[in-house]
């Protein structure tokens, strides 16, 4: 901002200075001008002095007289008049004047006709140069002015937040901005803050959660296992002699250790169940909407990664879902093609069946084994297919979540054309 500031000084300063070189140039510069203005003045001027002559039968005393005499005629390049009579000596009409002058004889005298060359159009020059220079200087600083108020001091106004995000300060909201700038990232900015925000509440619950349940089993678990460890002693020194105490002792042993697997069962559940919790927020929209993002995304991408990109029918159709969270799940899906196909070709299509509109994700080089299939839905789970590519097993299972709470479907399947394998993965959505 600091910069900015400096960039405004020195424009306005380097505007001042060009300013007055263009005067100073003007004012100084000799302009050739036209000739014809004094040339119609000089005319006007003898024409009225002969006219003067025939009427008064003497010769005006001065320009004034001359002027009086014709009042509606004007002569904007004659600034004097000089009457001398007949016979004055060739000093009077050289003279040692700086102005330029012609000489006229008549009857009656002799004129020396004082006159502008080529300056009267100074005026009127330098109010145009000077007017257009100003309109050109004040339209720049105006120009890096609202630059400067709109988009750059807004901008440093919001330069902080991300690190105050990545710091933890999410409990202050944004100020709402109707900058045509940063309106909608200031309001996006805001809603990252507040997802952030309840993600944040959402783990530090889990976490206290899965503590609590840790300290409870492990708790519950310790008697059971006390049991277990009394009963293995008094079995090792052999202090039940009855073989019926002894069948009851291993009874009771057995007991104990499904109390156990109780115990264990529970923490399996725990952990199995959907630790991620998903917003969707379902209304009616068109299908068209969400592949135009897809397919302008992935056409450039496909292109660079030399990746043949088909796309397929694609008609457009009322939907009900969450526009976002599909263009999500799509998303997931081809990064997935991209990711564990041969990288030959890709091709997406979608139409109407019946009640239902499918978009059909599909990628050649499958070699995800058939017995892995019915898992590639679950958490955590990755195929024998995925080599050294990084990932976390996630990414399907988020996509069955989300197609599920927007009360559609996904399904992945394997099929052979003409001896090549292809992975096509159907997303499932109801038709408003």
């Amino acid at each position: 901002m600091r910069k900015m500031n400096q960039l405004l000084l020195a424009a306005f300063l380097g505007s001042l200075a060009v300013f007055f070189l263009i005067n100073w140039v003007l004012f100084h510069w000799e302009f050739s001008g036209d000739s014809r203005e004094y040339r119609i003045s000089l005319n006007r001027v003898e024409q009225a002095l002969g006219e003067f002559e025939r009427e008064k039968g003497r010769a005006p005393d001065s320009l004034e007289e001359l002027n009086e005499f014709a009042a509606e005629e004007t002569y904007p390049a004659i600034i004097k008049l000089q009457v001398l009579e007949h016979g004055v000596s060739a000093e009077d009409f050289r003279g040692n004047e700086d102005i330029p002058y012609t000489v006229t004889v008549t009857e009656y005298a002799c004129y020396k006709i004082y006159y502008l060359f080529g300056k009267s159009s100074r005026g009127p020059i330098i109010f145009l140069v000077n007017g257009a220079a100003g309109c050109f200087f004040l339209l720049a600083w105006a120009v890096l002015f609202y630059v400067r108020q709109k988009i750059l001091l807004p901008f440093f106004q919001l330069s902080q937040l991300p690190g105050e995000l990545s710091k933890g300060n999410l409990t202050i909201p944004l100020k709402e901005n109707k900058n045509r700038f940063f309106g909608k990232f200031i309001w996006g900015l805001d809603v990252l803050r507040e997802n952030l925000e309840e993600n944040k509440r959402r783990e530090l619950k889990l976490q206290k959660e899965k503590k609590l349940l840790l300290l409870s089993l492990s708790h519950d678990i310790k008697t059971p296992l006390s049991a277990i460890h009394l009963y293995a002693q008094a079995l090792c020194r052999n202090l039940y002699q009855e073989e019926s105490k002894k069948q009851e002792i291993a009874g009771n042993i057995r007991e104990k250790a499904e109390e156990i697997e109780s115990y264990i069962s529970e923490i399996v559940k725990a952990s199995n169940e959907d630790f991620l919790e998903f917003q969707v927020e379902n209304s009616e929209f068109y299908t068209g909407a969400a592949l135009k993002q897809i397919r302008a995304y992935y056409q450039e991408k496909m292109a660079l990664n030399q990746v043949e990109f088909i796309w397929g029918s694609c008609p457009d159709c009322l939907v009900r879902g969450d526009l976002d969270r599909l263009v999500e799940v799509v998303q997931n899906v081809v990064e997935n093609a991209i990711k564990y196909g041969d990288g030959r070709k890709i091709e997406i299509s979608s139409g109407r069946e019946e009640e239902e509109y499918v978009i059909l994700i599909q990628n050649t080089g499958c070699g995800l084994s058939r017995k892995d299939l019915p898992h590639v839905f679950d958490s955590f789970f990755r195929g024998s297919n995925v080599e050294k590519n990084p990932g976390s097993g996630l990414g399907l299972y988020i996509c069955r979540q989300l197609m599920h709470l927007m009360e559609g479907e996904i399904t992945a399947g394997i099929r052979e054309v003409e001896g090549e394998v292809w992975m096509e993965v159907s997303v499932v959505l109801q038709l408003a």
